[in-house]
């Protein structure tokens, strides 16, 4: 979401035209995330505005830079990188803008980004094969002057990808019901005329329960 406005208020959530972020605009960038190659005319329905409000709202975004581009999302095993790595590299700080000139000519890189920590930056890259991630490191990454030492951690998979998320989504977590404690169970109480000292058909920690009358029984039996 943009945080300036064309007057240059830097108002948090205003847009190109000056139309305020509301719950349409995040509607739309859900349906977007799902299929950006929607007809404006579908996206109106499903939103349920006129497909003018439609075009404006979206012209608006686009304009704004809340939607940046839109792209095709690729399936890397099948386009033959079936291995993706994560390189975390340590940089001489002297040397920063070497560093980004560097890895901007190299095409096998994903996403990088400065961290904090024991590292100074993650690089994701996606390779046909193991060998050529050891070659990429070994050969390439490490002859950068800039880079002092990096660290390869192979994903084993892709748990979840998401292509962005919005403020949107955490309103439409479902509630979770706190947990009601069991009630307690309760064990039968044994039958008037059973034997006490025969075999006794309550499970293993169950409670036994005697009923009044036996237990009268039960202490006449001592007094006598």
């Amino acid at each position: 979401m943009s945080s300036s406005s064309p007057s240059g208020t830097g108002v948090p959530g205003r847009i190109g035209i000056g139309l305020q972020m509301d719950a349409i605009h995040m509607k739309m960038l859900e349906i977007l995330r799902e299929n950006a190659r929607i007809s404006v005319a579908a996206l109106a329905e499903r939103v349920g505005i006129s497909r003018a409000s439609a075009y404006t709202r979206l012209d608006a975004l686009r304009a704004d830079g809340v939607i940046k581009r839109f792209t095709a999302e690729v399936d890397h095993v099948r386009a033959g990188l079936g291995i993706t790595a994560l390189l975390f590299v340590t940089v001489r700080q002297q040397m920063w803008k070497q560093f980004r000139a560097q890895l901007a000519q190299m095409p096998e890189v994903e996403y990088c980004a400065i961290t904090t920590g024991q590292h100074d930056a993650m690089i994701q890259v996606r390779m046909p094969d193991v060998a050529a991630v050891h070659t990429l490191v070994t050969e390439r990454l490490a002859n950068i002057p800039a880079v002092k030492a990096t660290e390869t951690v192979f994903i084993l998979d892709e748990v979840l990808r998401r292509p962005y998320v919005l403020p949107s989504d955490r309103r439409q977590q479902p509630r979770q019901n706190p947990r009601k404690a069991p009630a307690p169970e309760q064990s039968p109480r044994r039958p008037s005329g059973i034997d006490p000292e025969g075999p006794s058909t309550i499970p293993l920690g169950k409670m036994r329960f005697v009923g009044a009358a036996e237990g009268r029984a039960d202490m006449h039996k001592d007094d006598d």
